[in-house]
C-alpha cells in the first residue's frame, strides 16, 4: 500500500492535474466514475507499472525475512549407557552447578564387576607373596647344589691323585668325575629355576596386576557412568524422571541443560532468506531486526556470515533411494545476524521470533572511478528505495503489539 500511494504521486496525481488545469476536466462533470479509466489511463497504467518495479526493487536488494529466531545453545541430558533410573538428585527447571550429580542408574552389575575386579588385584598381590618365597627356595636349592658341587670336586680331587698312586681304583675316580658333571648340572638346573622365578617376579607378576589393575579402572569407569552430572553449569529443563524410568541414550533423553555460559555462542539472530535473494545476500550486509520479546524496538545488525547450501536438500546414505518429490518444503538461506552494538540482544528472550531486513549497500561500488551516469543512477535508486523497507518494517514494529493482542486475540 505504501508503494502504491508513493507510485500514485508520481504518475496518476500528475496525469490529474493536468487534466484539471491544462484541459479543464473537473471531477463530477468530465472525469467521473465511469470515467476515471479512460481520463486518467496514462497515469494509472504507469502507476501499476511503477509499483510492480518498485516493489520488485526493494524485495529483492533489500530482501525481508519472518523466520528469524533468537537462537541459543541447548545440551540434551543423556547417560552413555541404557539403563534403569535408581535415584534422582534435582528437579526441573533448578539450577545446577557444572559436576553436579543429575540423577543414578541402577549399578549392580557395575559395583559386582568393581568387586571382582578388586579380587583380581588381591589376587596378584598374593601371588607376589608366592613368588618371594618361591625365591627363597630356589636360592636356598641352589645354595645347597652348589655346596654339593663343592664337595663332589673335592673328593674327585683327593681321589684322582690317589688313583695316579694307585692307592684307589681308578673306577672310583671316574665315578666321582660323573658325580661332579652330575652335580653341575643340578647346579645349573638350580639357576635356571632361580631365574624362572624371578622372571614371574619382575615380569609376568608386575604385567598379570597392571592388567589386573587396569581391569579394576575399567570397572570404576563403568561404575561413574551410573552417575551422570551436569557438564556445564545452568539450568534443567523437561526433567521428569522419577526412579524406575529406562534411561536410553539413543531414544530418550532425561532432559535438556540450558547453560547459562552460551560460551563461542554469541547472541545473534538466525535469519532465513528466501532461495531468490541468494545472490544478494553477502556478509557485512547492514540490517535491522525486531522481536517479539522486545517490542517497539529495532535492532540494528550486520549479516556476519550466510549458508553457502540450503538445508532442506540435504540427504544422507539408507538402504532407500531418494525421490525428489519428498523434498516438497522449498528450504531458505541461512544467514546469521550479529548486533552491531554491544549488548543489543541482552534483552532479548533467547528463542524469541523475530522479524528482519537486510539492505544491500552499493557505496564502495559508488566511489569507483569511471563509473557510468546510468549504472551511477541505477545504484543510487537500489540504495535510495531501501527506505521504503526500512519505513515498512517501522509500521510493522508499531503495529506488532496491536496486531498480536488485539486482532490475534491473545
Amino acid at each position: 500500500m505504501l508503494e502504491l500511494i508513493v507510485c500514485s504521486l508520481l504518475t496518476i496525481f500528475p496525469d490529474y492535474l493536468f487534466r484539471r488545469y491544462a484541459q479543464g476536466k473537473r471531477i463530477g462533470r468530465e472525469i467521473t466514475l465511469f470515467s476515471v479509466w479512460f481520463e486518467l489511463r496514462w497515469g494509472i497504467v504507469g502507476c501499476l507499472v511503477l509499483t510492480i518495479s518498485l516493489i520488485t526493487l526493494v524485495f529483492y536488494f533489500h530482501p525481508s525475512s519472518t523466520y528469524v529466531s533468537a537462537v541459543y545453545r541447548s545440551v540434551p541430558v543423556l547417560s552413555e549407557g541404557i539403563g534403569r533410573v535408581a535415584e534422582v538428585y534435582v528437579r526441573g527447571s533448578e539450577r545446577v552447578e557444572i559436576g553436579q550429580p543429575l540423577f543414578r542408574l541402577d549399578d549392580s552389575t557395575q559395583r559386582t564387576a568393581v568387586e571382582t575386579a578388586h579380587r583380581g588385584v588381591a589376587e596378584v598381590d598374593a601371588a607376589f607373596a608366592l613368588a618371594r618365597a618361591d625365591l627363597l627356595q630356589s636360592e636356598a636349592r641352589m645354595l645347597e647344589a652348589q655346596w654339593n658341587l663343592q664337595q663332589a670336586i673335592d673328593e674327585f680331587e683327593t681321589k684322582s691323585q690317589l688313583a695316579q698312586r694307585d692307592v684307589v681304583a681308578r673306577r672310583e675316580a671316574e665315578r666321582l668325575e660323573i658325580l661332579v658333571r652330575s652335580r653341575q648340572a643340578g647346579v645349573a638346573a638350580a639357576e635356571a629355576a632361580k631365574g624362572a622365578v624371578e622372571a614371574r617376579l619382575n615380569e609376568q607378576l608386575p604385567a598379570e596386576r597392571a592388567s589386573a589393575v587396569a581391569t579394576l579402572a575399567q570397572a570404576e569407569a563403568e561404575l561413574a557412568k551410573t552417575v551422570v552430572r551436569a557438564g556445564v553449569t545452568g539450568r534443567v529443563e523437561q526433567f521428569l524422571l522419577q526412579p524406575g524410568d529406562i534411561v536410553n541414550p539413543l531414544m530418550r533423553p532425561a532432559g535438556v541443560l540450558l547453560p547459562e555460559d552460551q560460551g563461542i555462542l554469541r547472541p545473534v539472530l538466525a535469519a532465513g532468506f528466501g532461495q531468490i535473494e541468494a545472490q544478494v545476500m553477502r556478509p557485512g550486509m547492514l540490517a535491522e531486526a525486531s522481536c517479539a520479546s522486545l517490542p517497539w524496538r529495532v535492532i540494528p545488525m550486520v549479516v556476519t556470515s550466510v549458508q553457502g547450501f540450503i538445508a532442506s536438500g540435504q540427504i544422507r546414505s539408507t538402504d532407500q533411494l531418494i525421490d525428489l518429490q519428498q523434498f516438497r518444503q522449498p528450504g531458505t538461506v541461512l544467514a546469521v545476524l550479529e548486533p552491531l552494538h554491544e549488548g543489543a540482544l541482552d534483552d532479548v528472550v533467547p528463542g524469541s521470533n523475530c522479524i528482519a531486513n537486510a539492505y544491500t549497500s552499493n557505496h564502495e561500488a559508488l566511489q569507483q572511478p569511471g563509473i557510468g551516469t546510468g549504472r551511477w543512477l541505477a545504484l543510487h535508486v537500489v540504495d535510495a528505495v531501501g527506505l521504503v523497507h526500512a519505513i515498512l518494517l517501522r509500521i510493522q514494529v508499531a503495529l506488532l503489539p496491536f496486531k498480536t493482542l488485539v486482532l490475534g486475540g491473545h
